[in-house]
């Protein structure tokens, strides 16, 4: 009678626990609501001022202007006494240096400044400062498991996510703060086995536009656990 009642105390128990943890699209949308409660993402000029810091550098500032309602990016940086802007409009790309667009082809080589580049730049800044909004994005998988996790001291709950090979190969796992569900950081794999690629720890937030963006962002290697680097939200609107 003791083992019964142990053995359907044990299940309820597990019931109740599995019952508790809610499943990823509950958290991916409950982290959306919590991030970007009206819905704002997208639908407005974002215009974010960046530092970007790495141990061996010197700090880089980043001006960002992303329009997703057409297709606009643009990134203005000071190198030295240049101030170049990159920007794309429609699909179009363009470049200027110092306010002017007569640039030498061996200036626009030596300042990495082609279509392809500029390209990967609006999408690595707009996933970034897109999260978690962007993983409702066509092309993402949402994998069905759920783990509660320690993330570096913080209990977390973590959700994994793949891509159709059209958008990308790399592997993705996210965590949430399983109070608020506010997304704490997340890590990503070039190849899952090798357990190679980066993890990003995000720390404070920055109300822009209605919106909740992570105020600082660190990376770290997966493997070594080095530290790479720090991006500072300094301003937003």
């Amino acid at each position: 009678m003791k083992i019964q009642l142990l053995t359907i105390a044990l299940l309820s128990f597990a019931a109740f626990a599995t019952a508790q943890t809610p499943t990823a699209p509950e958290i991916l949308t409950k982290s959306i609501q919590y991030h970007d409660p009206q819905g704002n993402w997208g639908k407005q000029m974002l215009v974010l001022n960046v530092e970007e810091s790495r141990p061996k550098g010197t700090p880089r500032m980043a001006n960002l202007e992303i329009d997703l309602r057409n297709d606009g990016f643009k990134m203005t940086q000071q190198r030295g006494e240049d101030k170049i802007e990159r920007m794309i409009k429609s699909g179009e790309c363009s470049f200027l240096i110092n306010g002017s667009a007569n640039i030498p082809a061996d200036t626009m080589q030596k300042m990495g400044l082609t279509c392809e580049r500029t390209l990967s730049t609006r999408n690595y800044y707009t996933y970034l400062w897109g999260l978690p909004m962007k993983l409702k994005d066509p092309g993402m998988i949402l994998n069905d498991s759920v783990q509660t996790v320690d993330f570096f001291g913080k209990q977390a709950h973590q959700i994994k996510v793949t891509y159709d090979e059209k958008v990308g190969n790399d592997v993705w796992f996210f965590y949430f703060n399983p109070e608020n569900y506010a997304l704490i950081g997340y890590k990503f794999h070039h190849d899952e086995a090798k357990k190679d690629g980066e993890y990003i720890t995000l720390e404070g937030e920055e109300m822009v536009n209605g919106m909740k963006l992570p105020k600082v962002r660190k990376w770290y290697w997966n493997q070594s656990k080095e530290f790479i680097g720090t991006d500072l939200l300094v301003s937003g609107k």
